[in-house]
């Protein structure tokens, strides 16, 4: 997903679709810290430092710097002057506040998606649903995770609303890491995957009316998962 304060993804942008391009340093930085933050690998309350996780990354300090300063922008981590970071607390009573932002962003993304993407975009979309379609069959939560990293920022791009993805990004940042919280009693890939297929098939096609109804039902299915991990936790 793309991070506020970062450059946001072309429609041309994903790492797949441009080989000529291989994927920066902070960029492979940012994937797979947020990838750990994201799954609870790094669980919060996690104190992290440069050094220790350019080293676990194999990778140098500087794009592990960035990385850092792109989910602290995103909320995920919060830095700690001359003291490495520590990650961030996930809220749990905030959650329903955060979903209904999410419908809204999420609608209109979707909808402007369907409405401006180019053949070459919707061919892409019609791909990634594709992809979520293994994922559903295989029950494969590492593809799934994959695509829906793609299919964030492919979405953020071809919305074309700069403001909409700036916003949407620590949001998707903190719901995904929600998800996880109580993935193993209430996670379901092939309905979270069938859901977003639904979304790519219908901006493939043009449809702005059945990709926002799309997009409404997969936050319908956060909702209802979001209240019952909280019954669970609280």
């Amino acid at each position: 997903m793309s991070g506020a304060g970062a450059p946001l993804p072309s429609a041309g942008d994903l790492p797949e679709e441009r080989p000529h391009r291989p994927e920066t340093q902070a960029q492979q930085a940012y994937r797979r810290l947020e990838e750990m933050i994201v799954t609870l690998t790094l669980a919060p309350g996690s104190r992290i430092s440069e050094n220790a996780m350019a080293q676990r990354l194999g990778l140098g300090r500087t794009p592990v710097r960035e990385a850092m300063q792109r989910l602290a922008v995103e909320g995920t981590l919060r830095i700690l002057p001359r003291a490495g970071a520590i990650v961030s607390e996930i809220d749990l009573a905030d959650q329903f506040k955060l979903i209904e932002v999410r419908r809204g962003l999420e609608r209109i993304m979707a909808g402007r998606a369907a409405r401006l993407a180019d053949r070459p975009t919707r061919a892409r979309f019609a791909a990634l649903a594709a992809r979520f379609g293994e994922a559903e069959s295989g029950e494969d939560e590492a593809a799934f995770i994959a695509a829906d990293r793609d299919f964030n920022a492919l979405l953020a791009a071809s919305a074309q609303n700069k403001y909409a993805a700036s916003a949407m990004a620590p949001i998707q940042a903190q719901t995904r890491r929600f998800w996880f919280l109580a993935f193993e009693r209430f996670g379901d890939i092939p309905r979270v995957s069938r859901l977003h297929a639904a979304i790519c098939r219908a901006i493939a096609a043009g449809d702005e009316a059945a990709a926002q109804a799309a997009s409404d039902a997969l936050v319908d299915y956060v909702e209802d998962y979001t209240r019952r991990t909280l019954d669970a936790l609280m």
